[in-house]
């Protein structure tokens, strides 16, 4: 009899897999707010190990479902996870040291307050942004994870996945926490300052912040070494740098349908499914150098 195709729903088949291969405690990771023009930008984590079932009913990408949604499957993520937390970088430091490097920073802060270390993390997309260029390999382990986060343990060896906030329960479950907890963040921050409407766009390239930026320009919560649209005459809502291949797209965010399509606020992290999102998932990279794990492929 012919094997059946898989579901196409987030499932434990890619973690159970790398759980095989050695890896039993593993690390779902993802990142919402890199594309927004104010605010910070966050990063999930959530633990499972090989006594961790099938994700609560319902958990998928963060940016299919609505703000409700979301709000819901918090306390089930939590419950059901080894251990999760949510780190954050503001936009004082995106400025200061690069939207890679802040995410790398809101990577480590998530991965400091757990109370285990996980054998690997599973990245979404196909670029590691979480390993410090400058510590790769056995150097990783030895190394502290940097000023902030004095003490915290090392950030484990990193594998990549094309499609892992699709695919993968670990990676959606994050996803969900951080963006509910950044979503909450900027509700609280469009509460202190007003005229920019964060409650309904978090921050991203919507209308109403557009034309906030053109009247009252930017605040100190904005991005402010990004060319902000309407501000001193650079219109295109760029960072300075684009230096992930893997997220060519990340700068524009698309709206979607408050009940259902775009997750609630119309505003969120752009949805990377796109029309290969049934295709083959496949964790690439290799035991080499780098210290990443050996190449697991499930299709």
């Amino acid at each position: 009899m012919a094997a059946r195709p898989p579901s196409g729903k987030p499932s434990l088949r890619v973690e159970r897999a790398l759980q095989r291969q050695g890896h039993r405690l593993l690390c779902g990771m993802d990142e919402v707010g890199r594309g927004a023009l104010a605010g910070p930008v966050s990063v999930g984590v959530v633990v499972i190990d090989e006594t961790c079932r099938s994700a609560p009913v319902g958990v998928k990408d963060s940016k299919l479902l609505t703000a409700a949604a979301r709000e819901r499957m918090v306390a089930p993520i939590r419950r059901w996870a080894r251990a999760w937390a949510v780190g954050h970088a503001s936009p004082a430091e995106i400025d200061a040291i690069g939207i890679m490097a802040a995410l790398r920073l809101a990577g480590t802060r998530a991965l400091a307050q757990l109370d285990v270390v996980p054998d690997l993390v599973i990245l979404d997309g196909n670029h590691d942004w979480l390993t410090d260029p400058a510590r790769v390999g056995l150097l990783a382990f030895a190394d502290e994870v940097g000023a902030d986060a004095a003490g915290a343990p090392a950030v484990p060896p990193v594998t990549t996945m094309i499609k892992a906030d699709m695919k993968c329960s670990s990676v959606v479950a994050a996803s969900v926490l951080a963006k509910v907890e950044r979503d909450a963040i900027m509700v609280a921050l469009a509460a202190e300052v007003g005229a920019y409407s964060w409650e309904l766009n978090k921050g991203y390239s919507a209308p109403e912040h557009l034309a906030a930026l053109s009247l009252h320009g930017p605040c100190e919560h904005h991005r402010r070494s990004w060319r902000l649209p309407g501000v001193a005459g650079l219109e295109d809502g760029l960072p300075p740098e684009v230096d992930d291949p893997d997220e060519d797209s990340a700068w524009t965010p698309e709206p979607g349908d408050a009940e259902g399509l775009g997750g609630g606020d119309g505003y969120d992290d752009v949805d990377r499914a796109g029309a290969d999102a049934g295709s083959a998932v496949s964790a690439v990279p290799l035991m080499g150098d780098d210290g990443r794990v050996p190449e697991v492929s499930v299709s």
